[in-house]
């Protein structure tokens, strides 16, 4: 069938005297006789997509049927084909996607056909921002010295985007210097409502950051997926994922005086961690929803990965259209935005009552209070009265329990760097205001802002071996600091503007003084990071700070000026003025009132249309002279940097048959729980004696020249010898040290030798010996940032399966598309339960035949003893599509035979 038999193509009122078409929902709940408009919202704007996307082959109309029939608690088995209106990229996963492609281009080359059959589908965009780090700060031209040194580092990358730029057609580049992908999305890229030929539909998209839910803030469906997978989508392939759950967060209530978005968040994240929403919709209604501002929803939407849901959706009303007529869209495009929404039933905040939730959590907003996260996860709320005795309580404990490797200490012991300065567990040593999250929202960078000004004006410094940092989200920020006459306060507190990017947040804090980093470890000293940041993964910040804190802007600050984290902000001063008179956070936080009164900067749409109006030229001319090749094939020339990927090194256009029975593995690591994909594929600095360092300096590359993991992420030489090379990660196969601590870093025992060794070097040992491997993990395995790297490095490794008590969304589903094999334990077992210690052989049974999703396994466990254990294991390849994907040996092949073959 084919989507004309549901005669759903309508009229409707796009301005004044002039008409448009859509696909209308209205139309459709009479046609199939469902109450389509009890439908969450977020779920009506996937169904207009498979309702307009029918065309009886990938999405039919028994697709369509089965979304309009959504049930709260039905079972989720539907496979529903989502095909998005476009896919976001930022430098760090969108060069190697890029890098894919071009390998793509290669094999059509060399197969006599046209390189031009890959080309993507749907609008493209590409931000960079990853790759900017805080090298200078606290001097003037910070941000220029900053900057020049990004290009130098990075000119390899940019010569292969400004490739991509003119060989592929709907591939674009937002150039360094603008922003963060998010809030670039935000203000920028979003249009709302898409016109083709007079037909409008809603802006969806997938990106390739799991952060890439903060477009849910403006009503656009959208989430973070893989690298691989967003290739397929863009190449014409659906988003396939399984009806979800979608949970109602019901917000009633309004924020106290004092509280800021991004204690709200913190909140949010603990409360629906708690609630289970992994993997999950979650939409927020009532009138506590109502009422906060679009930046704040944004804010709440940023961080649906730290709550584990595929997306925190906000539905479309008057405060959205407020905000695009605040960044700068034409009044044709709000119009049309506005007039479809009405028109499809779906505009304004639902009210208790309009919608059938699977299940509904309510949050009252006066309940929030000033709050951090952390010292190593995002879901870690701390009140801020109680941070002081959180972090002292840290130290009571034994090693084996307080996770940093210490004894307990004395909080008061003070030690002295070679140059003079004085240092003592808990010293705050990297200040940041940073991130998509925190720096897109005008009331907290206000808020910000406003402290440092009274902060100033009461005598207040920052120590200079703090090092402190703003990197706004977009250019646009720096417009608002400076016309609301907080800039020079914020620079005189150290907070001046270092760069555009992601700099701390993702890892690129740079580098402290060598004396400092001795002093660190020769101590064992657990220094602090606080950021406004969402990760705080253990070694993201920095691999020598050890306790990381995510705090709202304004808090940023205090914490730079107090110093260290074993000071109680509620009750003891900040820190004293010259004279010596203590001041108290009360003394210097700003109003609501004070806030709201210097909003007007913050939304001059003038002011946006300049900032973007630059994008086709670029920021200087730093991006104009980069220089590159030109054709539509890339010639690949020797670089450290992007290096012609090897998974389609032997393609041929019939697949291989899938070998799914695995025999005689061994286990390469055996890990606990909240193994994140930055402990499996790190995104910060390459460590000098490790795997990839070694690898650089054989290839003449100085230390100093390394760059970061993320930076090189175009070369697979460096990522393969960097997953599981985090230098916090611990494998339990490695004996605990002598006081009970465990054994950190990238290493592993290879068997039957019994060698501790590198996990690369062992992966090496095992793939020369035709030896298949495992990886074992606990609870939330894969959690953080959606980087296909963490399964393209695993597969690289020769890993066949990873068996865990749990899997992140996106991480589980990379794996499928990489070809290995995700399996969950069942019940209550686990490494725990059943004692793999990693010196076990195992076997894998039951999938030699035609596999199907969700099937179970038997997983036999050879122990070193000569006794064998069967235990039943879940595949994790959850639909139909995906079982495709791994019988094709993963979903870029299976792409690329449906391209060449059409």
């Amino acid at each position: 069938m084919t989507r004309n038999t549901l005669n759903t193509l309508k009229d409707f009122k796009l301005s004044a005297g002039k008409k448009g078409q859509l696909y209308s929902l209205p139309a459709l709940e009479k046609s199939l006789g469902v109450n389509i408009s009890r439908l969450p919202v977020s779920i009506r704007i996937v169904l207009e997509s498979v309702l307009r996307n029918c065309d009886g082959k990938k999405v039919t109309e028994e697709h369509v049927r089965q979304l309009a029939n959504w049930a709260p608690n039905g079972e989720r088995t539907d496979e529903i084909p989502f095909v998005v209106a476009r896919v976001v990229l930022q430098d760090f996963t969108g060069v190697p996607l890029l890098a894919d492609l071009a390998a793509m281009r290669n094999v059509a080359a060399k197969m006599g056909l046209d390189p031009k059959n890959i080309e993507p589908l749907v609008p493209v965009d590409l931000v960079v921002d990853h790759s900017v780090t805080i090298d200078h700060f606290r001097e003037k031209g910070a941000l220029d010295l900053n900057m020049k040194l990004e290009f130098s580092r990075n000119n390899e990358r940019y010569q292969f985007m400004k490739w991509g730029m003119q060989a592929f057609d709907t591939f674009g580049v937002v150039p360094p210097g603008f922003g963060i992908v998010h809030q670039v999305n935000l203000e920028y890229l979003a249009r709302g409502v898409h016109n083709a030929g007079g037909v409008f539909y809603p802006d969806t998209l997938v990106g390739t950051d799991s952060h890439t839910t903060m477009i849910n803030g403006i009503g656009v469906v959208g989430w973070g997926v893989g690298g691989i997978e967003a290739e397929a989508g863009m190449l014409g392939q659906p988003v396939y994922f399984l009806t979800p759950d979608v949970v109602g967060v019901h917000l009633i209530g309004a924020l106290r005086e004092g509280c800021t978005a991004t204690d709200l968040v913190l909140t949010i994240t603990e409360l629906l961690r708690r609630e289970k929403v992994v993997g999950k919709f979650v939409e927020f209604f009532g009138d506590g929803t109502e009422s906060l501002s679009l930046t704040d929803r944004a804010t709440i939407a940023n961080m649906a990965p730290e709550y584990g849901a595929t997306m925190g959706f906000f539905p479309v009303d008057d405060a959205t259209v407020e905000y695009f007529e605040g960044t700068g869209r034409t009044k044709d495009e709000i119009t049309a935005f506005q007039n479809y929404y009405k028109a499809q039933g779906m505009y304004g905040v639902p009210q208790a009552g309009d919608i059938d939730y699977t299940r509904v959590v309510t949050l009252d907003l006066a309940t929030v209070t000033p709050s951090l996260a952390g010292p190593k996860r995002p879901q870690d709320r701390i009140e801020l009265g109680n941070v002081k005795a959180n972090f002292a309580e840290l130290f009571s404990k034994p090693t084996t329990e307080n996770g940093f490797n210490k004894a307990a200490s004395d909080l008061t012991n003070v030690y002295q760097t070679s140059n003079g300065v004085h240092v003592k567990n808990g010293d705050v040593l990297i200040a940041a205001i940073t991130s998509c999250t925190n720096t897109s929202n005008p009331s907290v960078m206000l808020a910000a802002g406003l402290l440092a000004k009274k902060a100033v004006e009461a005598g207040l410094t920052v120590a200079p071996h703090i090092k402190t940092s703003l990197a706004p989200g977009s250019r646009v920020v720096t417009e608002y600091l400076t016309a609301a006459g907080l800039l020079p306060y914020m620079e005189q507190l150290g907070f001046g503007v270092t760069a555009y990017g992601c700099t701390t947040c993702i890892g690129n804090a740079g580098d402290l003084t060598p004396e400092m980093n001795t002093t660190i470890i020769d101590n064992d000293i657990v220094a602090s990071a606080v950021l406004s940041g969402n990760r705080n993964f253990e070694a993201r910040i920095h691999p020598n700070i050890r306790s990381n804190f995510l705090a709202s802007p304004p808090l940023v600050v205090a914490y730079a000026i107090a110093g260290n984290m074993t000071r109680d902000l509620m009750t003891e001063p900040v820190g004293q003025n010259k004279e010596g008179r203590d001041v108290y956070l009360g003394d210097i936080w700003p109003t609501s009132k004070e806030v709201s009164a210097l909003m007007k900067h913050a939304m001059n749409s003038a002011v946006f249309k300049a900032n973007y109006a630059d994008v086709k030229g670029a920021p200087g001319k730093l991006w104009e002279k980069v220089t590159t090749t030109e054709g539509q094939v890339y010639d690949w020339p020797e670089s450290t940097y992007i290096a012609e990927p090897p998974f389609f090194g032997d393609f041929e256009m019939i697949p291989k048959a899938a070998a799914t029975g695995i025999s005689g593995a061994r286990a390469l690591g055996v890990f606990g729980d909240s193994i994140t994909t930055d402990h499996i594929s790190p995104a910060g600095s390459i460590q000098e004696n490790g795997p990839a360092g070694k690898w650089l300096k054989a290839h003449g590359v100085m230390k100093e020249d390394f760059n970061s993991y993320g930076s090189r992420r175009g070369n697979h030489e460096i990522m393969m010898r960097g997953t599981f090379a985090n230098v916090r990660i611990k494998n339990r196969m490695i004996p605990a040290k002598a006081d009970g601590s465990a054994v950190e870093g990238g290493i592993t025992v290879h068997q039957p030798s019994g060698e501790q060794m590198s996990i690369y070097d062992a992966a090496m040992k095992y793939v020369a010996d035709g030896v298949p491997t495992m990886v074992f993990g606990g609870e939330e395995y894969g959690t953080g940032s959606s980087r296909d790297w963490a399964a393209k490095g695993t597969q690289l490794l020769g890993v066949k399966a990873v068996i865990t008590r749990s899997f992140e969304r996106i991480h589980r589903s990379n794996l499928v598309g990489m070809g290995v094999l995700p399996l969950q334990f069942i019940g209550d077992d686990s490494v725990q339960s059943l004692g793999i210690v990693g010196n076990e052989t195992f076997d894998l049974r039951g999938l030699e035949g035609e596999i199907k999703p969700q099937q179970l396994a038997t997983l036999v466990i050879h122990r070193a003893n000569g006794e064998t254990q069967q235990v039943i294991v879940l595949l994790r390849i959850d639909t139909p599509i995906e079982v495709d994907y791994y019988k094709h040996g993963g979903i870029l092949p299976f792409v690329l035979r449906q391209l060449l073959s059409a």
